[in-house]
């Protein structure tokens, strides 16, 4: 358990040489040892290299295989047990119940992953088989798969140390895809990070596959980062975090000679509509339920309600009371780095200056040498909202904005002026959600995710779940960063025309060796093909 604090390069450990940089407990202000080591421009391009040179044995493999590897490492992440949990804890400042919840969450979706590749049927194989005889031409056979990609790097992210960091989802379904791993650590939690990257790098060794299948990387993102993007055997990149590092990062690979896809997931305000009939009903329970989720995790979910809309009305005006009252009894909590409470706080200043933005409560006071933030909710009319987009920025931290329309057509205008968002809720009666289709159908058009009489801030990993939205939610709408669909960013289709059955992938083998349900004709079955 003793750590190095230097990059895990393809099985090597990297050297000393480059600058150096120390873990901060953000509760203490304390530097944690020991110093960590920025890997250079040169290890990181032995380590794509190795990347590449493993993807050729790696894609080869079988689900089974890469199930078994998947296993493994979820294995070996429960190996380590508390020593785990209490370094992460020490460098994020997240409560320890938190953080084996989210070890649970990590490691069971690396076992889903292996679940979806031991199945196989994800690599979506059709077949159409050879029309000799078709006039006035004949077809030829045709069969199509998907295939991984090649090396992907991944990003680790910092609001969740390990579900959405080296062992996370973007590792997890890269590798069920067949793809080859490149992890920049974030410098928040390198120790964490090393952690795990050992219980990957053991994994890998016990399966008995190439050591370049995973590397870690230590390095700074304006340099290693953006040099990691721009490698020339990089295929794909996945990213959680900020608007501006994700932007960044994307540009990097739309300038590569040959132009990458980069999945990152970066700002959402998550919109909340509070329906006349919810008001009524539950005014007080939707603003005991607002304050957890928004408040949930010092405000540090990238799902966390920022923006709520309701009608004036004397419900609302009861909802506001409880939401002041449940706001004023919400206690401070410990930011992740003392540079996310400070963004946080820079946000919050510019939304709540702006002209008819009123404070409407604050809870317990924050102790800055604790990088802590303050809950707090504001409230504003539509009308400023409309007139001032700077309102629709996101303070990722404890705080809300609640908009007062007054009028439904006014709702429906403030929807209508939202960027894209990963999520986006209301709250209603039948009656209500009945009369709020119009408003359905602009949330449909800006959200991965429309949530019905919930909260969003819960993501579970499942098949059904899209965790992804339009722009600047996302830089590719078409994808989901957490569920299965997940394994499909990392891949891309190929068909093989009039191949030999011999020749052809074991997915799409005449005799179905692989019993994979397959779109023969366009018919979904696990039949093999008739052959004469």
């Amino acid at each position: 358990m003793t750590l190095l604090g230097f990059s895990q390069l393809a099985g090597t450990t990297g050297k000393p040489g480059g600058k150096t940089f120390h873990a901060v407990n953000p509760a203490t202000g304390e530097a944690l040892a020991p110093a960590f080591h920025e890997a250079s421009v040169d290890e990181v391009d032995r380590a794509l290299h190795r990347s590449n040179h493993a993807f050729a044995v790696y894609r080869g493999q079988s689900g089974a295989e890469r199930a078994r590897l998947l296993e493994t490492i979820a294995t070996e992440i429960e190996a380590l047990g508390d020593a785990l949990l209490q370094r992460a804890h020490a460098e994020t400042g997240l409560p320890l119940a938190r953080l084996t919840g989210e070890r649970g969450r990590t490691c069971g979706q690396l076992r889903l992953f292996a679940q979806v590749v031991r199945d196989g049927s994800w690599v979506d194989a059709r077949i159409d088989p050879a029309l000799p005889d078709r006039q006035p031409l004949p077809r030829p056979d045709l069969r199509r798969m998907l295939i991984p990609l090649g090396p992907v790097v991944v990003f680790g992210s910092s609001n969740f140390p390990l579900a959405f960091s080296v062992a996370g989802g973007d590792t997890a379904s890269a590798l069920a895809a067949g793809c080859t791993v490149v992890v920049k650590a974030h410098r928040a939690h390198p120790g964490t990070s090393e952690l795990v990257g050992g219980a990957i790098n053991r994994a890998v060794a016990a399966c008995g596959l190439p050591a370049g299948v995973f590397s870690l990387v230590h390095g700074g993102g304006a340099s290693i980062g953006i040099a990691m993007v721009k490698h020339p055997v990089t295929t794909a990149v996945g990213f959680t975090g900020s608007h501006t590092a994700g932007r960044a990062l994307f540009d990097a690979a739309a300038s590569r000679p040959h132009p990458i896809p980069v999945f990152a997931e970066m700002s959402s305000l998550n919109p909340v509509f509070l329906l006349p009939g919810a008001l009524r009903e539950r005014g007080a329970a939707l603003a005991t339920g607002l304050t957890g989720s928004f408040t949930l995790g010092v405000g540090q979910f990238c799902t966390k309600p920022g923006l709520v809309f309701a009608l004036r009305g004397a419900d609302t005006d009861t909802f506001l009371a409880k939401l002041t009252e449940a706001v004023r009894a919400a206690p401070c909590g410990t930011m992740l780095t003392p540079s996310i409470r400070d963004a946080f706080a820079e946000n919050l200043a510019k939304v709540t200056r702006v002209a008819g933005v009123t404070p409407l409560a604050a809870g317990a006071v924050a102790n800055a040498a604790k990088t802590e933030a303050q809950p707090s909710v504001a409230k504003v009319d539509a009308a400023a909202f409309l007139a001032h987009p700077e309102l629709a920025t996101e303070a990722f931290g404890p705080f809300t904005l609640v908009v007062l329309a007054d009028n439904p057509g006014e709702l429906t205008a403030c929807a209508t002026a939202l960027e894209g968002q990963l999520t986006a809720t209301l709250h209603g009666t039948p009656d209500d959600l009945a009369a709020a289709r119009g408003l359905v159908a602009v949330l449909e058009q800006k959200a991965g995710r429309v949530v019905v009489n919930g909260f969003p801030t819960g993501v579970e990993v499942s098949p059904a779940m899209n965790h992804g939205g339009p722009y600047p939610a996302t830089t590719d709408t078409r994808s989901t960063s957490v569920g299965t669909a997940a394994i499909l960013r990392f891949a891309r289709p190929v068909c093989y025309q009039g191949f030999a059955d011999v020749l052809l992938p074991a997915a799409l083998q005449s005799a179905n060796p692989l019993g994979l349900l397959r779109l023969v004709n366009g018919t979904p079955t696990r039949d093999p093909l008739a052959t004469g």
